[in-house]
């Protein structure tokens, strides 16, 4: 986090202090205060110093967790997050769009001006080192659940058109669950983003429900796994078994050379403006003849920006100036409901000079076996 970046926006607004409510769900929250708890609501008060107002149960957990002062509930009379907040600040108070409708009451009442900033999601959308590292961690984790997930379908057998694996039919839930675990057995949770399309199910981009996979079809894998610090990371592979080499492989040459597309987009690093990566993208989808920009075809952005929430700014379909420290997904796809679909997804950092791709994991339509674990 820019520790300087609340004062400077301070400075420039000739605001007192800024004030954010919220719970564990918040994720600007988590990422102004490192604290992890409750599900219940809980206060961030910066005037030049950080203060975090928690309940009661939880001060020995913030106090640990939360670089600085944890003010107790027995020293405030107050009993809600923004009636607390509300006693130690004046003035003009900043505040995100989104703060609970009582906070910013309970600030009112007190008598503040409340003006609106979105200097939280500024700060996000540029990683410190110590933001990359966590998130590099995390991709890792997401790679190693690629591996099983490959691994298991290019062990699966061949009955009848279906794929059979340990003497069972491979479905999409089985293989959700050896993901899931191998990604545990690193440290990360899945947080109910794991992924996995057979066939026509690869065009429902979201697709959590179980199907067998079957040979010459397209089984589409998105592990968004998140680690204990909050921070996600986010990785696409689509595999064929036993490919015919019609529309899949067409199909794949066109998401792959889609994706390198965007990497030259990128090569110049900060100051590269967003939608330029996404138009040259949509722009290799079409030489390949599928619709750049909606179904059958690319339905979706190039990428968007991944940190402490899933999908955070920048899009790369904004008119932004990609910036040294952001940390986005490079993921162009093809879908068609008849056919299937094909996604290729890397995470990248933009430095000031290219960028750096935070995957490791290879690109291949034919699984093949990468790990002799289990």
């Amino acid at each position: 986090m820019d520790d300087g970046a609340l004062d400077r926006e301070l400075d420039s607004r000739g605001a007192d202090a800024f004030v954010h409510v919220g719970d564990r769900f918040d994720d600007s929250l988590r990422y102004l205060t490192r604290f992890s708890g409750p599900d219940r609501e809980y206060a961030f008060v910066y005037d030049g110093d950080a203060f975090l107002c928690a309940p009661r149960l939880f001060e020995n957990q913030a106090r640990e967790e939360f670089s600085g002062t944890v003010v107790s509930a027995a020293e405030q009379e107050a009993t809600t997050a923004g009636q607390r907040a509300a006693e130690l600040v004046s003035g003009t108070v900043l505040v995100p769009r989104s703060i609970p409708h009582d906070a910013a009451v309970w600030l009112e009442r007190a008598g503040c001006d409340l003006e609106s900033t979105d200097v939280v999601e500024r700060m996000r959308a540029r990683k410190t080192e110590g933001e990359i590292d966590r998130i590099r961690t995390v991709q890792e984790a997401a790679q190693t659940g690629m591996a099983r997930a490959e691994t298991v379908l290019a062990s699966a057998s061949i009955e009848e058109g279906s794929l059979e694996w340990e003497g069972e039919v491979l479905t999409t839930e089985r293989l959700r669950r050896e993901v899931n675990a191998a990604m545990a057995l690193e440290g990360v949770r899945d947080a109910g983003n794991t992924v996995i399309g057979a066939g026509e199910r690869c065009a429902d981009l979201h697709f959590a429900g179980d199907v067998p996979i079957r040979r010459g079809e397209t089984v589409l894998l998105d592990l968004s796994p998140r680690g204990p610090e909050g921070y996600y990371g986010d990785l696409s592979r689509t595999f064929v078994v036993d490919p015919e080499g019609g529309w899949e492989r067409r199909a794949y040459v066109a998401v792959e050379r889609a994706q390198d597309a965007a990497f030259e987009a990128l090569s110049d690093g900060a100051g590269t403006l967003a939608s330029t990566v996404h138009e040259e993208t949509a722009a290799e989808i079409s030489a390949y003849g599928f619709r750049p920009d909606g179904s059958p075809g690319f339905t979706h952005g190039t990428g968007h920006g991944v940190g402490m929430s899933l999908h955070e700014a920048p899009s790369l379909r904004s008119n932004t100036e990609l910036e040294a420290g952001m940390v986005l997904t490079v993921e162009p796809g093809v879908y068609d409901p008849q056919e299937g679909g094909v996604r290729i997804e890397d995470l990248v950092l933009v430095r000031e000079e290219g960028f750096e791709n935070l995957t490791e994991y290879p690109r291949s339509l034919v699984p093949e076996v990468r790990s002799s674990d289990r």
